[in-house]
């Protein structure tokens, strides 16, 4: 069974248990965790207090008080900017070797920790973590919006979206594509099934996209990724990727051993995020979907 919110949270716990991040002084240079972070950032280039602030996503206040005490302590520098009213804040020599030190300390703590893993374990590790906070960002771009099960109610807005995207990409009606479709503009009464469904963004009642599952024709206990269509002003906000998942939890909740799915080599970003949630290129197509034109062909296995 899959972790849920619950499992993830008390890892999430025991994690920072481990690291020693819920005491006051983090790693073996008398620094605090956020006084460390406010160090690492500098390492980079010279910031504000604003700046900062949104980087490390702390308040203003937060930041000024760091520095005031980082500047006491002879291990940040402030400078007055030309180019704006604020001052603009630097590493100092002591700085720059305590900072140096602290790397050295976690690094080696770091480094024992993977001397437990495996090298596909520590690969595995990294690409999940990469994952997860890639996820926590791509959360905060998609407030305010909802991704739902399409109602009746939707299927004019969906079959909009559908059309316009597909005209970006010169995806027309007469070589098979899902703009073709004639049960297109009552999209709702093909996913009324128990193992099909279709999912929208909505936002203020506005419909911005959607994607869907229902079963390959043709093909026992394989099911199709279908429809797959995002307005431009919400793309790179991982939406697609959200949508994505949302069906292959319910695919997998179905009993379904496999997702199939068509595409055409002109929509590279879908087919890089295809690849990089599991799905894998095929040789020749499966089952019967009609869309004679969509040449690229990969499948999931659950």
């Amino acid at each position: 069974m899959a972790a849920g919110p619950v499992e993830i949270r008390q890892l999430v716990r025991q994690l920072l248990r481990h690291r020693g991040l819920l005491d006051n002084i983090y790693g073996t240079t008398n620094l605090t965790t956020v006084q460390c972070h406010v160090l690492i950032e500098l390492e980079h280039a010279p910031l504000s207090a604003s700046e900062l602030a949104t980087r490390l996503n702390i308040d203003v206040a937060n930041a000024n008080r760091t520095l005031a005490i980082l500047i006491n302590n002879d291990n940040v520098q402030s400078h007055a900017s030309p180019e704006s009213a604020q001052p603009t804040y630097a590493l100092s020599d002591t700085g720059r070797t305590r900072l140096r030190e602290h790397h050295q300390g976690i690094n080696q703590q770091i480094a024992r920790y993977l001397e437990q893993l495996d090298s596909d374990e520590i690969e595995t590790l990294s690409r999940s973590l990469h994952r997860y906070n890639r996820a926590m960002s791509q959360s905060e771009l998609q407030n305010g919006y909802t991704v739902r099960p399409l109602e009746p109610a939707d299927n004019a807005a969906i079959a909009t979206v559908i059309r316009k995207v597909s005209a970006e990409y010169g995806l027309t009606a007469d070589k098979g594509y899902s703009v073709s479709d004639p049960t297109l503009d009552v999209l709702s009464e093909s996913y009324k099934a128990d193992n099909a469904a279709y999912w929208v963004i909505e936002k203020d009642g506005k419909i911005w996209g959607g994607g869907g599952i229902a079963p390959l024709a043709g093909e026992d206990n394989v099911c199709e990724l279908q429809k797959m269509y995002i307005r431009p002003e919400l793309r790179g906000k991982g939406f697609a990727r959200r949508l994505a998942a949302t069906a292959m939890k319910f695919a997998r909740e179905k009993g379904y051993t496999a997702c199939y799915l068509e595409t055409t080599a002109c929509l590279k970003e879908a087919i890089s995020l295809y690849e990089s949630i599991g799905f894998q290129h095929l040789d020749a197509p499966l089952g019967d979907t009609g869309h004679c034109d969509c040449e690229v062909t990969m499948l999931k296995r659950f």
